[in-house]
């Protein structure tokens, strides 16, 4: 895995920043996650977790894209176990070539 992929995105007024933490296993914006688990050439995408003080401001999707682009850019097909992930792909259909099926 590439080390220290950091994201930056912009919500609202404020910046939220996604951090890739390999030693948790999951891409991270603050207290919201998307936890996963690598193998070769693959990363699984298993569950997003976004405190309900942080919801209605994108940072579910801000941790998804950010999980995508960084299996775009190892190379890694992708398991969508995580539901908010698989609805995230469905309205994002640039990434479905990722998806392993």
């Amino acid at each position: 895995m590439q080390p220290g992929y950091t994201p930056g995105y912009a919500v609202g007024m404020s910046e939220v920043q996604v951090v890739n933490n390999e030693t948790a296993h999951r891409f991270e914006a603050g207290a919201a996650f998307l936890s996963y688990h690598v193998k070769p050439g693959e990363i699984t995408l298993i569950h997003t977790e976004v405190p309900a003080e942080m919801e209605g401001r994108g940072i579910g999707g801000k941790l998804a894209r950010a999980a995508l682009d960084y299996a775009r850019t190892a190379h890694m097909r992708v398991v969508a176990m995580c539901p908010f992930v698989s609805e995230y792909v469905k309205r994002h259909p640039e990434y479905e070539d990722l998806i392993r099926k």
